[in-house]
């Protein structure tokens, strides 16, 4: 054994916060395995008519989407889930990557934005439902690429995030991304937003308060009607209970979406701390 770990791990505080831990572990995988044993949803009952459900019984909802993942996702799907895992290559819950599937063959996007790549697990699903579809759709990406982190986030040093992303996509056989190198507050970030109208946006950067919604606000002018916007980690205020291998989300992101207008956007679909709106026409 490491000589540093076993002198942590025979702190009498380090040995009790190890039990916690484990425990935690032991807790969220029971949580997993009880939800899995629903068994199989079929899939009409994840079809748009019935996303009101994710808005009045969140917590259902997403037993349902996780369930689908763990029974119904095509393989394929599955396995790139799979290979974000291994060696924390992304973020997230398998429950999002339902979210996506659904998502995507609903609105059937033609242009994609990111702000927050991290390493590509989003983008690259993305581009592997538009092959799968045989949709023809650009996608674009805004992050820093770097271990830049905020309150309640930080990253490795040690990994080339724009590289790394870029080694993914080949990973999967799919066609390059652009990929802007940048924070979301800068001037080019900025115009490189405005430069055209979205289907679809997915705000999973600096989860700050006064940033995504900064970014809110800009993506929000940007967006067409019928589009999407999607806000990560924005579930604390909602009735939404997540199980014990996931979160409900971060102040920040939660803040902003109990501020957004319903005048302008309609909520359509939540799963789990992420929650779609979709731009209403004028």
């Amino acid at each position: 054994m490491n000589p540093r770990l076993a002198k942590v791990l025979r702190s009498p505080r380090s040995a009790w916060n190890l039990m916690r831990l484990r425990w935690a572990q032991a807790q969220a995988v029971r949580d997993r395995s009880k939800i899995g044993r629903s068994g199989p949803i079929a899939e009409a009952e994840l079809d748009r008519i019935h996303w009101s459900e994710s808005l009045s019984n969140p917590t259902r909802f997403y037993e349902k989407c996780h369930c689908f993942y763990q029974h119904n996702l095509p393989a394929d799907l599955r396995a790139h889930r799979d290979y974000f895992t291994v060696c924390s290559r992304g973020f997230g819950e398998d429950a999002f990557h339902v979210l996506w599937f659904l998502l995507f063959r609903e609105i059937r996007p033609r242009s994609f934005l990111e702000i927050g790549v991290y390493r590509g697990q989003t983008i690259s699903l993305i581009a592997l439902l538009a092959r799968q579809q045989n949709h023809e759709c650009s996608i674009t990406g805004i992050s820093p690429f770097s271990s830049v982190g905020d309150s309640v986030s930080t990253y490795l040093k040690t990994i080339d995030y724009e590289a790394d992303t870029l080694a993914n996509f080949a990973h999967f056989n799919l066609p390059q991304p652009r990929l802007h190198r940048s924070l979301s507050s800068d001037e080019s970030a900025k115009a490189l937003i405005k430069s055209q109208p979205w289907d679809m946006v997915y705000i999973d950067g600096n989860h700050d308060y006064d940033v995504v919604a900064a970014d809110w606000e800009l993506c929000s002018q940007q967006v067409q009607p019928g589009g999407v916007i999607v806000l990560d980690d924005s579930g604390l205020n909602t009735t939404y209970q997540a199980p014990r291998f996931a979160t409900k989300g971060h102040p920040g992101p939660s803040q902003l979406a109990a501020e957004i207008d319903r005048t302008r956007f309609k909520e359509i679909l939540q799963v789990g701390h992420n929650r779609a709106f979709m731009a209403l026409k004028p």
